[in-house]
């Protein structure tokens, strides 16, 4: 993590569960869409620098590998939607990258697109618990990745409206954290699926609802 302010929301309510790093990839702050993971491993492009490499090894649990990848998409968080048992990559990523992907971070691995767009990581935000995608993802294609994941999802938005779930939100098993624009409509949602605090089971998220997300925006 590299905005203060951002670290400090982080450590508030994680750091008494899992270690917050702070880091750079490439010497930029946008690490989020140039890495992907999960609690058994994280990937970097191979932009990451031996120094910011080694201060994620020693930052992070023994336990966790740490893997530079040399992959010609090289955004990774882009083209990576990634929990701890299942990943959806770009249709295009190298067949390396993907046997790497499946060995670090201890998934299977699946070609993907989400409502046509090959940026996965973009539009898809993954936990254990669900997962919200692209507005516009067809009900059948919902159906076909949730039978895939094993994992309910949702058609859904951040930031009042942005389609780009992947990259406008962070979340895990106990928390997820969107930008303030965000409202209170999508953050129900959010709860909801990725079964947050006092949230409903996902498949309590109404079609109502649902459809009043999606037409306020699109």
């Amino acid at each position: 993590m590299a905005d203060e302010h951002l670290c400090s929301v982080f450590e508030a309510e994680l750091q008494d569960v899992i270690p917050i790093c702070h880091a750079t990839i490439a010497g930029t702050k946008i690490i989020g869409r140039l890495t992907a993971g999960n609690r058994k491993g994280l990937l970097v492009p191979t932009s990451t620098t031996d120094q910011e490499l080694q201060h994620l090894r020693n930052s992070l649990p023994d336990e966790v590998k740490i893997q530079r990848i040399e992959e010609r998409l090289s955004a990774l968080g882009n083209v990576i939607a990634a929990n701890d048992h299942v990943a959806l990559v770009h249709p295009d990523i190298e067949r390396e990258t993907e046997e790497i992907i499946a060995d670090v971070l201890g998934v299977e691995v699946f070609r993907q697109t989400i409502a046509d767009n090959v940026l996965v990581g973009s539009y898809m935000a993954l936990s254990n618990q669900g997962g919200i995608v692209h507005p516009k993802t067809s009900i059948l294609d919902q159906d076909e990745l949730s039978s895939l994941l094993q994992v309910p999802l949702v058609a859904g938005s951040v930031n009042r409206g942005s389609s780009v779930v992947g990259a406008g939100m962070v979340v895990n098993d106990w928390l997820a954290v969107t930008g303030l624009d965000t409202t209170a409509t999508e953050l129900s949602v959010v709860e909801s699926v990725f079964r947050l605090g006092e949230g409903q089971a996902p498949g309590a998220i109404n079609t109502s609802l649902k459809d009043t997300m999606v037409e306020s925006f699109y």
